[in-house]
């Protein structure tokens, strides 16, 4: 059975609308190149792309460039373009698109950010490319461990060895990872390499 809190992620396509958000991150931008070849032309002429190349370095840049959007900014991480995106939404208008893409990081922390300002999580696009690494959430002393892929995982907040469970919450773009060895702290189960 499932997960049901566990995200599910679409294929972006091109929406009616004046103002198109386009936000990815690494492999996310190969998304955005394919929906491009069944976009209307001049699509990009009112789209704004914030992307984050990461681990993919300079691969997509000069394609996304290529679309010609009406903005295009390249940030380094997606703390840094947590302001200016918080700007874009506190200022957006009615018809704003949302389209996300990219790892699960990117995704749930974007999608939350949309949330707080009120746009409706229905309204927002994704698909997922690239990296199943998760961000993690300990529920004992709700800190927050970026690009796990390992199963379990030690927090890097308390240091307590972590389950990565398939538990999604929304609330804080993340999944949920609660201690493995409470029972007996001297288990030490080794890592596997699960979310690559």
């Amino acid at each position: 059975m499932a997960m049901l809190s566990r995200p599910v992620y679409g294929k972006l396509s091109a929406q009616a609308g004046t103002h198109h958000l386009f936000i990815a991150d690494a492999e996310g931008a190969s998304a955005i190149l394919a929906m491009a070849k069944q976009a209307p032309q001049d699509f990009f002429a009112s789209a704004e792309i914030m992307y984050i190349p990461g681990s993919a370095g300079n691969k997509y840049v000069a394609g996304l460039e290529a679309l010609v959007p009406g903005r295009f900014y390249q940030g380094p991480s997606i703390a840094a373009a947590m302001p200016r995106l918080r700007h874009i939404f506190e200022n957006a208008h009615m018809g704003l698109r949302l389209y996300l893409t990219g790892t699960e990081g990117l995704i749930g922390q974007v999608s939350q950010i949309a949330a707080d300002a009120g746009i409706e999580h229905s309204a927002i696009q994704t698909e997922h490319r690239g990296s199943l690494a998760r961000r993690v959430q300990c529920v004992h002393c709700k800190g927050i461990t970026e690009n796990v892929t390992t199963q379990p995982v030690r927090c890097s907040h308390c240091g307590l060895l972590l389950l990565v469970r398939d538990h999604y919450s929304r609330r804080h773009a993340a999944f949920q990872g609660v201690c493995i060895n409470a029972e007996d702290p001297s288990e030490n189960p080794p890592a596997e390499e699960i979310f690559r």
